[in-house]
């Protein structure tokens, strides 16, 4: 059995400019993790080459990536932020009928660990480098939003939890006004839908939009 992982392995990458090069690593850790409960997202190669270009391009756009020293440096988790207002209008306009600037916000588009990596801390540390950049840009909210699904829905694991603990823990509030819908093709659907999405804000206690 190979040695646990210890966090003393990882080590950190914050990109910003173009980041291209790297990011067919981010698509293959998308791919594989929002492949399970509750995103079961149905992805391809091409889409998620377009989708991450958004953060290849967009000014202000982070690209945090976790490696593992034993593996050679093999990419083993990342973290993108962007200003929301590089985002799609599906995002930015909850915030907008809020009286929310979205150009006050860092969005982050996601925190992805491979299972062996997770509940070590570490997408903590993506998230401390996440928000710090927010404070670099001057932007007084981060916000991150979660797939809505039933606590029934029938492919929730045994024991699954909710990431909204975790962003609680660092002191993001639920903000149930901000609700939107992304559209993706899930796991046995013929074509692509509206799912249902929830944000969570943190306020870093600067600027107008507070």
């Amino acid at each position: 059995m190979p040695p646990a992982v210890s966090t003393h392995d990882i080590t950190f990458d914050s990109l910003q400019g173009d980041f291209s090069a790297v990011l067919g690593e981010v698509a293959r850790l998308r791919l594989t993790l929002f492949r399970e409960f509750p995103y079961l997202y149905e992805g391809t190669a091409e889409a998620e080459a377009e989708y991450l270009q958004t953060y290849a391009q967009a000014p202000g756009a982070l690209l945090i990536l976790a490696r593992d020293r034993r593996a050679g440096g093999r990419v083993v988790g990342a973290c993108t932020a962007v200003p929301l207002a590089h985002e799609g209008e599906e995002l930015q306009a909850p915030f907008r009928a809020s009286g929310l600037d979205p150009a006050q916000v860092l969005y982050l588009g996601e925190a992805l660990l491979e299972t062996e990596y997770q509940s070590l801390g570490l997408g903590g540390q993506m998230m401390d480098r996440a928000e710090a950049h927010a404070d670099a840009l001057g932007l007084p909210l981060v916000a991150a939003a979660m797939v809505q699904r039933p606590a029934d829905h029938p492919l929730k694991p045994a024991g699954w939890r909710s990431p909204r603990r975790f962003l609680e823990r660092r002191g993001y509030a639920m903000r149930p006004e901000l609700d939107t819908t992304l559209t993706w093709q899930e796991l046995g659907e013929a074509s692509p839908s509206p799912k249902p999405m929830r944000f969570w804000v943190l306020e870093r206690g600067r600027g107008s939009a507070v």
